[in-house]
């Protein structure tokens, strides 16, 4: 399984500050046993829709980004992600923002990330902050290696089969 982390952030990819969530979501990654590459830095704007295309040109059965989810006029990953997505999972970005909310983080709803399929793979976006990253981790820990048997064509396990 392949996957590629993009950290959307316009201060970090002109080396304002250093890219703190990125690492986050390789780490996670890395532990589902994924091959990951990246973070790959990228500003906010367009850049974030090509980078996505390459993705999924090139293969990845995941794709996690993290920032540019918020509500400031300059957060365009979901509008970008969404013009490269041919199916919604809405469920996994709902799932993401109740598990930020649920420890006591009541902006966590405030993040407009989206989730779904571009082809055969699945883009997730998360939030920017540190925090944000390590609890949409935590939810995607439970379902991505599923959810990548899935696109391929696996069924869902059933009680007792073996």
């Amino acid at each position: 399984m392949r996957a590629l982390v993009v950290t959307v952030s316009t201060r970090a990819a002109g080396g304002v500050y250093d890219d703190v969530s990125g690492p986050i979501l390789v780490e996670g990654l890395q532990g589902l046993g994924f091959d990951v590459d990246g973070p790959t830095v990228v500003p906010d704007g367009p850049e974030i829709e090509s980078v996505l295309l390459g993705a999924v040109h090139d293969g990845y059965d995941v794709v996690l980004t993290t920032g540019g989810t918020g509500l400031t006029p300059h957060d365009v990953t979901p509008e970008f992600t969404a013009s490269v997505l041919t199916r919604e999972a809405p469920g996994i970005a709902e799932a993401i923002r109740a598990a930020g909310a649920a420890k006591g983080v009541p902006t966590a709803v405030l993040s407009r990330g989206r989730a779904g399929l571009a082809g055969d793979t699945l883009i997730v976006n998360l939030p920017g902050s540190r925090g944000g990253a390590k609890d949409g981790m935590e939810v995607l820990s439970g379902i991505l290696v599923h959810a990548v048997e899935q696109v391929r064509g696996g069924d869902h396990p059933r009680p007792g089969s073996s």
